[in-house]
C-alpha cells in the first residue's frame, strides 16, 4: 500500500506493506480520508499515537470499501462500503478497522464525500448529546464553528432542535454557516453578548472559554473539545459556581475499542439516519491526492475555510 508517513515534521508518501487483519477487524481501500487537528498536532509532535494504532501513518478518519475480513468478523463483509473511526493509519489507500467501529454508508452519498464524516459527526455527538446532554430548545454556542467538527456540531445541534449561535473568524463563512443551520453567526470577540447559553462547545480553547463563561444560563454544560488558541484559561470559580454550570473535556482518539464501539452505536443511532437522509451535510473545502498531501496540510492549517480537507489515497 501507499502511505502518509510522517518523518520529523515532514511528510512523504512511501510504499509499506499491506495491513494484515487481526481476528475482529477488516481491510478498507481508503477512497477518502478527512484532515483533523489531531493529524496537525501529530506532525508537530505533539500528539503521539496511542497503543496499536500506527506510529507514523496520520489519518482519524476513512471511507471506503472492504476487501479483507478477520477470521472472527461476523457483522461486515466484502465489498460493503464504509466510513469508521480510526486511531490512525487513515491517509494511506489501505486500512485496519474494528469491525464494531464501522458505518454503513447510505446509498447515495459520495464515498468521497463520507471521508469527512465519522470523525466530525462523531465527536460533535459525543461532545453534544452524550457530555452535554443537549435537549431541544438548548441555547447553543459553537465556538470555531466553519471547521470540520464545528461545522458537523451546527448541523447536529439545529437537527436536534436546539438554537445555535455560531462564531467564526471568517466572515465569509458566516453565510454559510447559517444555511448549515445556525440562529446567529457572530465574530469571536462578540461571544459575549449573544448569550446565555445553555450548551457551550468549546472547539477554539481558552481564550474563547474565558468570554463563554461570563453569559451562561442556570444548569449550563460546557464541552472542551478543541484548544487551537490556547489550552490554558483564567476561570472565574464563581461564575461556574452562580450558574450550577458543569465543565467537562474530552478526545476521542485514544479511547478503547469498547468506548469508541458505544460512541459509534450512538452516531448510527441518531446521526446516520440524518445523513442518509440528506438532512446533514459534510461540507468539503478541498481535496487532494496523496501526492499532494503537503499541500492538504498547509490548506487546513491556512485558516479560512469551511468544512473539511479530504485527502483522496486512490486519486
Amino acid at each position: 500500500m501507499r502511505a502518509v508517513v510522517i518523518d520529523d515534521g515532514d511528510l512523504r508518501v512511501e510504499e509499506r506493506p499491506d495491513p494484515v487483519p487481526g481476528p475482529t477487524e477488516v481491510l478498507v481501500a481508503v477512497t477518502s480520508a478527512g484532515l483533523n487537528g489531531a493529524d496537525i498536532l501529530q506532525r508537530r509532535g505533539f500528539y503521539p499515537a496511542p497503543a496499536g494504532a500506527p506510529v507514523d501513518v496520520p489519518g482519524l478518519e476513512l471511507a471506503g470499501t472492504i476487501v479483507g475480513l478477520g477470521d472472527d468478523v461476523r457483522s461486515a463483509s466484502i465489498g460493503q462500503r464504509v466510513m469508521a473511526i480510526v486511531a490512525g493509519g487513515a491517509q494511506a489507500t489501505h486500512c485496519l478497522v474494528n469491525e464494531q467501529h464501522l458505518l454503513l454508508i447510505p446509498d447515495h452519498v459520495d464515498l468521497a464525500v463520507a471521508g469527512g464524516f465519522p470523525e466530525a459527526y462523531a465527536t460533535a455527538h459525543d461532545a453534544l448529546v452524550t457530555q452535554a446532554r443537549l435537549t431541544s430548545g438548548d441555547r447553543v454556542l459553537v465556538s470555531g464553528a466553519a471547521g470540520g467538527v464545528g461545522s458537523a456540531a451546527v448541523q447536529l445541534a439545529a437537527r436536534l432542535g436546539a438554537t445555535v449561535i455560531a462564531s467564526a473568524r471568517n466572515p465569509g463563512a458566516h453565510d454559510a454557516l447559517r444555511a448549515l443551520g445556525a440562529s446567529v453567526v457572530v465574530l469571536p470577540e462578540d461571544i459575549g453578548h449573544a448569550g446565555p447559553y445553555d450548551v457551550v462547545l468549546e472547539l477554539v480553547g481558552g481564550p474563547s472559554l474565558e468570554v463563554a463563561l461570563t453569559t451562561l444560563a442556570m444548569g449550563a454544560r460546557l464541552a472542551v473539545i478543541g484548544v487551537g488558541a490556547g489550552a490554558r484559561a483564567d476561570i472565574n470559580l464563581l461564575q461556574l459556581m452562580g450558574a450550577r454550570a458543569q465543565l467537562t473535556g474530552a478526545t476521542l482518539r485514544a479511547r478503547s475499542v469498547e468506548d469508541k464501539a458505544a460512541v459509534t452505536e450512538g452516531v448510527a443511532r441518531d446521526v446516520l439516519p440524518l445523513f442518509g437522509d440528506g438532512l446533514l451535510q459534510v461540507p468539503v473545502c478541498a481535496t487532494f491526492g496523496l501526492n499532494d498531501v503537503r499541500a492538504a496540510y498547509d490548506r487546513f492549517t491556512s485558516g479560512g475555510k469551511l468544512g473539511k480537507v479530504i485527502l483522496l489515497p486512490s486519486a
